[in-house]
């Protein structure tokens, strides 16, 4: 898969860049961000976050697309947005938010963009999103991208607590617009 960068009004996603390991450690060692987006491993220090970095922006496999979310204007890191499990028209997404980000539509922005491109150009059929049934402002985030709810998963993930955890399912299909 090639790489690309898109825009969502004043957001810009691209790839991901080894200069952005510094703010993506900043941003894991977030409490929020390590307990709904958990890295495993130890903690995450200056290494973890350069793997990390270097791990999302090799796209050659094909099996995932994941981008980092910065303010147009500045090129900010604002958060991450990411297609996992591609295969056969079908992928997972996912999303994270700095603290200084939340409450102002980043999310929302990055998951309809990249949803938007993995229907148009990578051709996908559907999507879908879990999260948390605790984590009430990923909810959100869901129910504003467009992706209705299916059904909940029962511990179905375990979390950055290391306990199993109940998940909404939700999902976007191609033909939903």
């Amino acid at each position: 898969m090639e790489h690309v960068q898109l825009t969502a009004a004043d957001l810009l996603l691209r790839p991901w860049r080894e200069t952005d390991a510094p703010a993506v450690r900043d941003a894991l060692r977030d409490p929020a961000i390590a307990q709904w987006n958990p890295q495993g491993g130890g903690p995450i220090d200056d290494e973890s976050a350069l793997l990390w970095v270097r791990r999302r922006a090799d796209w050659s496999a094909g099996d995932h697309a994941s981008m980092a979310v910065t303010a147009g204007a500045d090129g900010v890191l604002l958060g991450s947005v990411s297609l996992h499990h591609i295969h056969h028209g079908d992928a997972s997404i996912g999303y994270w938010t700095v603290p200084a980000a939340r409450g102002r539509g980043v999310a929302v922005r990055a998951v309809v963009r990249l949803t938007d491109w993995a229907f148009t150009e990578v051709g996908l059929h559907r999507v879908e999103l879990c999260h948390a049934v605790a984590n009430a402002a990923s909810c959100r985030v869901a129910d504003r991208a467009g992706y209705p709810a299916e059904g909940t998963l029962r511990e179905s993930y375990r979390y950055g607590d290391g306990r199993r955890h109940d998940e909404h399912l939700h999902a976007r299909l191609a033909t939903d617009r």
